[in-house]
């Protein structure tokens, strides 16, 4: 059985499918599907197109409701639950912050700005009735890129699993699905980037099932007055947070594991505390460069 690696590129991201298997046009086949799983996933919510759900639903802010499918109704049913546990932090109607953090000009906002879109966020102002959903206030906006990456990894997993893969793994931008160890019953060993020098890890883990997700401030970030602004922003004062480098979880999916991470940024300095509580194996790396894990059993 031979270990196949196929490289793609989605979301945003550099993606990769690897499945171990003894027929390579069947391989194929197989990783081709689960590619087309995460860009019917992209397209169908992603924000940059005018026909997703998404643009539809945000193109009648503070007008009509849009009628959803069951799928979609999931989704918003799993938002409403980080919502929850967030105590309002992860919060999908948040993204609309991004028309104030131009990473690119490298602008920090001015505190008014922020203060004018946080007004146009809240989840908790969004109605939603039966299959319909609707954004009570316009300019308000949703936005799945929270966990729309690590979802569409379990997508694709399962489409493997479907087609009876046992072995591989899929990976999008290092949010990671795994489907069962290597042919020889070895883990396979992922690592986690160290957040501050690119091309070194700072912690390898072995995994043979589950998935891995690490959320941290040094995606999309710039630095400014000696103070590091990232891309994870904290939806009540629009400002980046700042405790964590770097959260890393790992869990059964890699919705849950994603979710958790950014949650624990979101947190900051409570996150150890939520993670603590969540029961799941984590690893956080502080800004002095500490590494906290989970306490013992």
């Amino acid at each position: 059985m031979q270990i196949y690696r196929i490289p793609f590129k989605a979301m945003a991201s550099t993606c990769e499918v690897v499945i171990a298997d003894t027929d390579e046009q069947a391989m194929f086949a197989k990783a081709q599907e689960a590619i087309a799983e995460v860009r019917r996933i992209e397209v169908k919510y992603s924000r940059y197109r005018p026909d997703s759900i998404v643009s539809r639903i945000n193109a009648l802010a503070g007008s009509d409701a849009v009628v959803c499918d069951d799928e979609t109704l999931a989704l918003f049913d799993y938002a409403q639950a980080l919502y929850q546990a967030s105590d309002g932090l992860f919060d999908i109607t948040a993204g609309i912050l991004r028309q104030a953090w131009d990473f690119k000009s490298q602008r920090v906002p001015a505190a008014d700005e922020l203060q004018a879109l946080c007004q146009r966020i809240g989840w908790a102002k969004v109605e939603r009735t039966s299959n319909k959903l609707r954004l009570p206030q316009a300019g308000m906006e949703i936005d799945f890129g929270g966990f729309g990456k690590e979802y569409a990894a379990d997508r694709a997993a399962a489409v493997l699993e479907a087609a009876n893969v046992t072995h591989g793994y899929v990976n999008l931008g290092g949010d990671i699905r795994v489907l069962g160890p290597k042919p020889d019953g070895q883990a396979w060993i992922m690592g986690i980037q160290d957040p501050r020098q690119q091309d070194k890890i700072a912690a390898s883990i072995p995994l043979t099932s589950g998935a891995l997700a690490t959320s941290g401030d040094y995606e999309r970030y710039f630095e400014a007055g000696g103070q590091r602004y990232c891309h994870i922003l904290n939806p009540r004062t629009g400002m980046p947070v700042r405790h964590w480098r770097s959260i890393s979880v790992l869990a059964p999916l890699t919705a849950l594991a994603g979710s958790c991470t950014t949650i624990g940024m979101l947190k900051e300095a409570d996150a150890l505390a939520y993670l603590q509580q969540t029961g799941l194996r984590f690893l956080a790396i502080d800004q002095q460069g500490i590494v906290h894990t989970q306490a013992a059993a």
